[in-house]
This record gives C-alpha cells, structure tokens and sequence, in this order.
C-alpha cells in the first residue's frame, strides 16, 4: 500500500524547508525530526509573552519585556572581560542594553545610535539601573510584525536555536494540508475537538500560556490521535490474529471437577471467572489472545492449569512456559499431583534435556502422549513439534515480546494463547502494551492467605534484625534476606551480598545460610534454591535474582535491605514470596535515613497496603510510564504528544473507538476507514499499514 499523495510533502526531505540547510538537518535528528511531518509533533514545552510595552517602567523585574527603543551611546569596556553597554531610551525612561564578549562593529551596525529599534529580553535592576541582558530579539521598527506576542519554545539539541526551530515548525505548518476527519463526529463535538490541521497550526501559533497547555483543545485532539493510531494498530493485530482460524475447544469440565473436588479449598469468585472468560474463548472458533493478570498470590496458576486441562480433554495438548528453569520446575512440582488426579501426563523441557531422554520426550510430545508439557524458551527450538497443540499459557509476559507469543502460536497452527503475569499494571498502561489482548483479572486473595506484617526498621537496629532472625530460625521458620543494588556493577552487587552472608553464616551457624546472585553459574544458582527449598538452609541471602514466582511456604521472613533505593513494583514483588505459607509472615524494609521524599513515600505505600493493583497506580503516578516496565524490554510506544500517566481516560476511549471502526470496517474501506489510514502514515504505524495491506 502505497503513501497517499495528499502527504508527499510532508514526507519530503527536510532541507526542502526554507532555513533548514544540511547541517541544521543533521541538528534536527537529535530531536528525531527525519521529516517536514516529525516537525508537526515537535511541541513547544512553554512559551515567553513578547507582547508590546511602551515602557520598561510599566513592569515589575525581573522580567521579559518587548519595547521600542531609541539608541544612544555606545559604551565600549575599558579593559577586556568588561562588559559592554548602550544607553537605549524607550517612552518614559533610559535603560542600558549590555553584551558580554560582543565586537563592537556587529553592535554598531545592529543597533546604530540614533535610530529606533524594537528590542526584546529580560530586564534586571543593577544598583536601581535597569539592564537587558544580550536581548533575544532586536528589529527594525518595520519587521515589529515578525515578532509573535506570544513566543513558543521549544526543545533543543547542540547545533540548534529556537529561531531555527521556530522558522522550521511554521515552514512545515505551512505544508498542512486538510485532511478529512478520522475521529468519530459525536467524540469530537462532545470534546470541542478542531480539525486536524487547525490543531496543527495553533499548537505552533499559540496566542497564550492557555494554548500550551497540556489539556489545551488543540493538544488534546494531538494526543488522541497519537492513542488512536496505536489502538488501530494493536486492534488490526488482535483482528489479524483473530482471523488466524482457531480450532473451538469446547471441553465438559470432567477433568476440572475431578482436580476441583481434590483441592482442600474452593476457588475464589475471581478465579471462577477468569476460568469461565477463558472456556469461552476456548470455545470460540477464533484464537484466543489472552492477559490473566493477577497479583502476586492471587492463583493464577490454578487458573492457567484449568485451561490447560480443557485443551487435554479435547484430545490436543497444552504448553506452559515459564521464563526461568528454576519456576519451570517450580510449576512442574505444584502440577504433578493435580495432573495425577486427572491422569493427565505432565512432563518438563528445558534446556537441560540432552541425548536419549529429550529424543523420548519429543517422540512422546509428537505422538500425544505427553498432554501438558512445561518449559522454558527450549520449547522453541525447530525439532520441538506436537501431536496437537491447543493451548500455550506464557509466563510473566514481559520476559516475552509479542514476537514470541506469534512464533509460540505457530507451534499450533491454531493454538490459543495465555498470557501470566504476576505484576499488577494500571489500566492504562495495560491497554498502551497489551491492547491486542483480552484482560481477566484476578483481584482476590486465595482464602488462608494471611496478610503479610511489613516493618519499617534503620538499619542501625540490624544487629536487633538478625537477633531476631536467629530466634526464627531456631523454632524452624525459613527466611529471605535481600541485598540491594550497588550501583551498576554486578561485581559490587555480589560483593555486598557475599558480605552479608558471611555475616550471617557468623551469626547464624555455617549451615544455615544460603546465598544466590546474578553472577554465579546456573547450576550452582539452582543447587542454592533447591537447598533452600528443601529446607536444608534455614536463610537464603540474595539478590534480587528471586523476585519472580519462587515459592517457599514455609518462608516467612523477608528482610529486604535498603528497601529505599528499590521501586514500589520491585518492594511489592518481593514482599510477595512470603505469606504463603500457613504462618504469620513478616516483612522488614530496612532504610537508610534520611529518606527522600519518594523513598519515603513508597516505602509507606507498601506499609499500608497489599493491594498490587493500587501499588501500581501509585507507581505509576511517582515514576512515570517509561520507568514503570524499563522503556527498553517493555515495547511501550513512546508517544510525542500524548502523556499516558495523566490521560488513561483518553486511551481508553480510544481503545473502544478503534475496536468499533475495525469492527464495522475491518479493511479500512469507509470515509472514515480511509482517513484513519492517513493519520497512520502521519504517525508512522507502517506495521499497521502492512497488517491492512496483508488482511
């Protein structure tokens, strides 16, 4: 699909602007402006009131003022380094013009003595003279319509000036053509949205700190056209997939009852629905796309295993994967007694399958033997095929691109997927990543899960800490004591983490400490937990290598050490891998004072609650979008205009309007279809553009 010609010249070279010359050009990419369009969504941050004065008498400085001078003499400094200065006189009163390292032949032809120009800066008081600083502005009387009375300023880059840009952004406004509109009529009038292009041109034209405003007319209507052009994209994603034929799997429940009715406990409200809203998906003849999100403890597991045991009892197989060997494992042992009751054949594959024994488990997956296969990214691998794959439940999304989740489906030529993940993200968020997906959400607590005690200790009472720990030990609780993050040098992590072990072993007796971090090989990582696991170590000093999915019941202590310099979503994790177990479960965050403000600030949030989903939002507020999954690995757009902390709302909004137009015109076809492609190309959504050209 070609670009439509209405916005060739908005795709043109940038040096086709008058002013913009190669190197400006070059300037212009630190900015990521490549094109006249990149231009458009270059917003100014704020803006300074240039509007005319007849005197600098009439204001109070410091301040910016915009005034018509008469120049008198000029000043040149005695000795070098010295200022120099002209006596200028406005309406009411004389001031001094004054330039540091100037040559005084620029200065005599820029401001000749005895004639008039306009002068614009900010005015100081030295010893009660009024002074302008190396003005911003300096105009013959006749160009006094080149200056704007209310200048926007923009972001800059080394090589840039605002005049550059200014020039630049009002060369590309000038390219705007009209477009036909591609938000819905009702939406727009109901918001007091303008058009398009008229938005364009006052963004850049701004009359007043009003018009910069973030919730500005003009700007809102920008920033949902950012939202929107994504939710179309995620939502022609979701629909590509969606058209990929599923296969219904419409199961009877009889292996669900038998491992229900085994369980000593019931299903909570949220699990049933979420099991619910996954069979109907199952059922249906198109793939299924799906987020369980759940809060740390909240059974997503149970949950997963139901879906999975529908796609047995259809005669396919299911596949759950986890990021790690050590959770790979760990689901296969929480697994293997429900699956017996079933009679159900579970089996694992990781990485460490070799020979023999991996050919027998490819055979058997192959046949259909093996019903539900766990595993870490080795199930990737080309020689790995099923009998029937019906089912892939992926754990801990973020570790996965949607790359994988498409690649993983393909194992299945129709397979439904299912997406864990264990890290509560507010709503916005949500629909900014996983827009594609379906949402279940697990917001209760399974029952017999206590609430964890969080402390806030100094670490000055540490010796108290580990007195305390001893006592613990001693009557057979396990406990978990993390190291902070030392810098950016694994090298200084596992420096601060061996030293807290040894301190440890010191006070509670060799056997009983344990240590894991980042840099000790697989093998001996595994060995560690597996000891800990088992019970022989009573302590497991770590660093933050435990944070995902380990599950210890019988742990019930976590110190956490510098809690301050961790993140709320990180703190809330951790704290998350005990109170799992029938005993009261302590958390401690130990802080260095005095605390910031923010480190004070999460560290009581954790204190007050236990409610993931209100930590995020929390999170999200103090950190911001980008920090909240790490920008890099999270896939998160980066928006230019909009701001998805403040404008969930609008994103949501969005999401609806996309998912309605592609529902009534799924190629794209209609008015409106039509103009939705243009703003696609205006923001660069080619992924888009190629899902329609494909569909």
């Amino acid at each position: 699909m070609s670009r439509p010609e209405i916005l060739f010249p908005l795709f043109a070279a940038l040096e086709t602007l008058d002013g913009v010359g190669p190197k400006t050009a070059k300037a212009f990419a630190g900015l990521a402006v490549e094109k006249p369009k990149d231009l458009l969504y270059l917003l100014p941050h704020s803006g300074v009131d240039r509007a005319r004065r007849d005197s600098v008498r009439d204001v109070l400085p410091p301040v910016t003022v915009t005034v018509e001078v008469t120049i008198g003499a000029h000043l040149p400094p005695k000795t070098k380094g010295r200022p120099y200065r002209i006596m200028v006189r406005d309406a009411a009163l004389e001031f001094q013009l004054v330039y540091f390292h100037a040559r005084g032949d620029y200065l005599s032809k820029l401001l000749p003595s005895g004639q008039r120009r306009l002068v614009s800066g900010r005015v100081e008081l030295f010893d009660g003279i009024a002074q302008m600083v190396h003005p911003d502005h300096v105009l013959r009387p006749e160009e006094a319509a080149d200056l704007p009375a209310y200048e926007p300023v923009y972001p800059l880059v080394a090589g840039l000036t605002q005049k550059a840009v200014a020039k630049a952004a009002l060369a590309a406004v000038a390219r705007v053509p009209e477009l036909p509109e591609w938000i819905d009529g009702p939406l727009k009038l109901r918001e007091g949205w303008p058009d398009w292009h008229v938005a364009v041109a006052s963004v850049h034209q701004p009359r007043s700190a009003a018009d910069i405003a973030a919730t500005a007319p003009n700007r809102l209507r920008l920033a949902y056209d950012e939202l929107f052009a994504h939710q179309v994209t995620l939502a022609l994603a979701r629909a590509t997939q969606r058209r990929g034929k599923g296969v219904a799997s419409r199961a009877t429940g009889v292996l669900q009852r038998k491992v229900l009715d085994s369980l000593p406990y019931l299903p909570t409200s949220a699990q049933t629905r979420a099991v619910t809203e996954i069979a109907a998906d199952m059922a249906s003849p198109l793939r299924m796309n799906r987020l369980l999100q759940g809060d740390v403890g909240a059974g997503k597991t149970l949950v997963a295993f139901m879906a999975l045991l529908t796609a047995v009892e259809v005669g396919g197989q299911g596949v759950l994967m986890a990021p790690t060997e050590i959770l790979a494992r760990q689901h296969l042992e929480s697994l293997a007694p429900l699956a017996a009751t079933a009679g159900v054949r579970l089996d694992l594959l990781t990485g460490r399958d070799k020979g023999a024994e991996r050919a027998a488990k490819l055979t058997a997956l192959a046949a259909g033997d093996i019903g539900i296969l766990v595993g870490t990214h080795a199930v990737f691998q080309k020689d790995v095929a099923f009998h029937d794959l019906r089912l892939a439940v992926i754990d801990e999304q973020h570790r996965f691109g949607v790359a994988q989740r498409m690649e993983l489906g393909a194992k299945g030529a129709a397979a439904d997927v299912l997406v864990m993940t264990a890290t509560p993200i507010p709503r916005s968020l949500a629909l900014a990543s996983y827009g594609d997906m379906d949402v279940s959400v697990l917001d209760e607590k399974p029952a017999g899960r206590k609430p964890v005690k969080t402390a806030l200790v100094t670490t000055q009472r540490i010796d108290e800490v580990v007195a305390h720990l001893a006592q613990a030990v001693a009557e057979g609780r396990q406990a978990y004591w993390v190291c902070p993050l030392v810098e950016d040098s694994e090298v200084l992590d596992y420096a601060s983490a061996e030293a807290r072990f040894q301190h440890l072993r010191a006070a509670l007796g060799d056997d009983h400490v344990g240590l894991v971090h980042g840099q000790m090989p697989p093998a001996e990582k595994d060995a560690a937990m597996a000891r800990f696991v088992s019970g022989e170590t009573s302590v497991l000093v770590a660093t933050t290598v435990i944070e995902v999915g380990v599950n210890v019941p019988n742990a019930s202590i976590m110190v956490i050490e510098r809690a301050e310099i961790f993140g709320l979503a990180q703190l809330h994790q951790l704290r998350g891998r005990v109170g799992r177990g029938a005993a009261q479960s302590t958390c401690l965050l130990m802080y260095q004072p005095p605390l910031s403000e923010g480190g004070e600030r999460r560290l009581q949030t954790l204190r007050d609650t236990e409610d993931g989903f209100r930590i995020s939002e929390e999170d999200l507020a103090m950190r911001g979008a980008g920090d909240l999954i790490g920008t890099a690995q999270s896939g998160l757009p980066r928006f230019r205009v909009a701001d998805l902390e403040r404008q969930s709302a609008l994103m949501e909004i969005a999401q609806s309007d996309a998912r309605r137009l592609l529902a009534e015109d799924p190629r794209l076809e209609s008015p409106r279809g039509r103009a939705a492609r243009l703003l696609l190309w205006l923001l660069d959504q080619d992924r888009a553009i190629r899902l329609i050209s494909v569909g």
